[in-house]
């Protein structure tokens, strides 16, 4: 697979009373035409800030973002209309993304208008009805509004109107953690159906390891804005190279009660990204620290009897 996006040393920082929140430090990774690469790590971590940034939503301190052999991180407003149409979100909140005074019909259609795709109101309807019957929506649902559907169902509009531009790429940002687990499930599998079947690039956004296992190829692990490790989404849930890693994913439910698991509890608050700790970020709360992490992120090493543990920076990424 030919490479989509190239994230070149993304920082993004913002003012504050405080001081400077360094959001994102120095991430690079890359995704390649039809892959689904899982963003994963806890709140606070940068997960949503790079997803904006890719987007152009708000403009990086630093760093580069390629798209297709074409920088786009200094475009204008007009000149990125095209990457626009290529690159395409899926917001956490399907109500709060979705205009409540249009109908689904003008909703999905927007994206047609802006960009010049369908010549006139028929065509235009032809595909709006398509869209609707690849997300599971009635064709009655054309002319209601976002307030009389379920929260699945919103989103399912959301997921419509983000294909309705014919993009190569979607950032799907916690797309399923406002909905109801019940209904969870069903958004992840038309997502994992939407994107094979469309052979989409895609940025999956989440907390939950679990979601991003099932739907990934690759994955990567935030913490406080840096990249902690990167690896194929089987291989990483299975065999952690990075004790954070490792943490989350012991937090991570087992569906079988009878089953032994070791839950690894971090001691301490995540650190402020006003002031993150120098060296490794993680060391506050690494049960392996040593006093080398204050000033370097070590190579993979042995610590302790029968611990496979440490930072691997240089091996991972």
């Amino acid at each position: 697979m030919s490479t989509l996006l190239e994230v070149q040393g993304l920082t993004q920082h913002f003012s504050a009373r405080g001081g400077t929140v360094r959001a994102v430090e120095n991430v690079s990774f890359d995704l390649r035409e039809g892959e689904v690469l899982g963003l994963v790590g806890e709140s606070g971590s940068g997960k949503t800030t790079i997803g904006q940034a890719i987007l152009r939503l708000i403009d990086p301190t630093a760093g580069r973002i390629v798209f297709r052999g074409e920088d786009i991180t200094k475009l204008t407003d007009r000149a990125l209309k095209p990457f626009r149409r290529q690159a395409q979100p899926i917001f956490q909140d399907p109500f709060g993304s979705l205009n409540p005074r249009m109908t689904v019909e003008k909703i999905i259609a927007e994206p047609l208008l802006v960009h010049g795709i369908g010549k006139g109101r028929e065509e235009r309807r032809r595909r709006v009805n398509a869209l609707l019957a690849q997300v599971g929506l009635p064709r009655d649902a054309l002319t209601r509004y976002p307030h009389q559907f379920s929260g699945g169902q919103r989103q399912r509009i959301s997921i419509a109107r983000s294909l309705a531009a014919e993009p190569a790429l979607i950032i799907a940002d916690e797309p399923v953690s406002a909905l109801d687990v019940s209904i969870q499930a069903q958004i992840i599998n038309l997502l994992r159906e939407l994107q094979q079947r469309l052979k989409l690039a895609m940025l999956f956004i989440a907390h939950d390891l679990a979601v991003v296992e099932y739907i990934s190829d690759r994955v990567i692990v935030l913490y406080l804005g840096r990249i902690m490790e990167v690896g194929p989404a089987k291989t990483l849930i299975r065999a952690p190279k990075h004790p954070y890693t490792e943490a989350l994913i012991s937090a991570v439910p087992e569906p079988e009660p009878d089953r032994a698991k070791r839950r690894i509890v971090l001691q301490g608050d995540l650190p402020s990204p006003i002031d993150p700790p120098s060296g490794c970020v993680f060391r506050t709360r690494c049960p392996y620290a040593i006093p080398a992490c204050a000033e370097q992120i070590p190579a993979l090493r042995q610590v302790g009897p029968g611990h496979r543990k440490a930072c691997i920076r240089d091996e991972i990424l």
